[in-house]
């Protein structure tokens, strides 16, 4: 009989880790959408969702999108595991997740993220009509990483590119008129060799004063139709 009752209690306490280990998949609280400008119909359009983890019970944000007609609907979930996983201090854990919406026809588009939950919210984006056949007009830098210093309106872009034959030509910067700077680090041909040669580079810049929200998105166009996208505090 007490071996039975052993038996039990370690089937039990099995069951509750096993539970405790074993994440469920829920709707993730959402704080913003950023909503870049400059992109047109042969451009991979991009939304940058802000939100946050209640806690470290929560990981893994991730989203999946659909777009029906001029609505794009996206949804943001992360994985939940249950409380009484020995790995989940209190902690509000924030995040970025940059969604790759893809190919839009020009127009003006709704979007709804995690529509129809207490973590609905909504915004705007337009897309320009394509004045070429290319993903990009130019070529931009391979941005890996934006360094940023406290109380400066200075940063740095950082990363790697590909070859040698071509260097930074000029960095242009456009607002969407709201919480957005689109930064496009543009590049220029100087030889028709181009071996492949990782090159690292640092390009400085300093972030405009346009803007009026206190915490504004750098969405800075990378090589290959990809972005970099970093919060930045917009102290004035």
């Amino acid at each position: 009989m007490k071996k039975a009752f052993q038996l039990l209690a370690i089937l039990a306490l099995s069951s509750g880790v096993a539970i405790a280990s074993t994440p469920v998949e829920i709707m993730a609280p959402i704080d913003h959408i950023y909503s870049p400008k400059g992109f047109d119909s042969n451009d991979n359009t991009e939304v940058i969702i802000e939100g946050y983890l209640p806690n470290l019970c929560h990981k893994a944000p991730s989203s999946t999108v659909t777009v029906e007609g001029n609505k794009i609907n996206i949804k943001v979930t992360a994985l939940r595991y249950h409380p009484s996983n020995p790995f989940c201090p209190e902690a509000i854990v924030p995040f970025v997740e940059t969604v790759k919406v893809g190919l839009l026809d020009k127009g003006n588009y709704d979007i709804v993220v995690n529509g129809k939950s207490l973590y609905e919210k909504r915004g705007q984006i337009a897309v320009a009509e394509a004045t070429s056949n290319s993903v990009d007009e130019h070529v931009y830098a391979n941005v890996e990483y934006v360094q940023k210093q406290a109380g400066s309106r200075e940063v740095v872009l950082e990363g790697y590119n590909p070859s040698d034959c071509f260097v930074l030509d000029e960095v242009n910067v456009v607002d969407n008129g709201k919480d957005v700077y689109s930064i496009l680090p543009k590049m220029k041909q100087i030889s028709d060799f181009c071996p492949m040669k990782m090159v690292p580079f640092s390009y400085k810049m300093e972030v405009p004063n346009n803007l009026k929200q206190d915490r504004v998105l750098l969405h800075v166009r990378s090589m290959n139709g990809l972005s970099v996208n970093s919060l930045f505090h917009n102290a004035k």
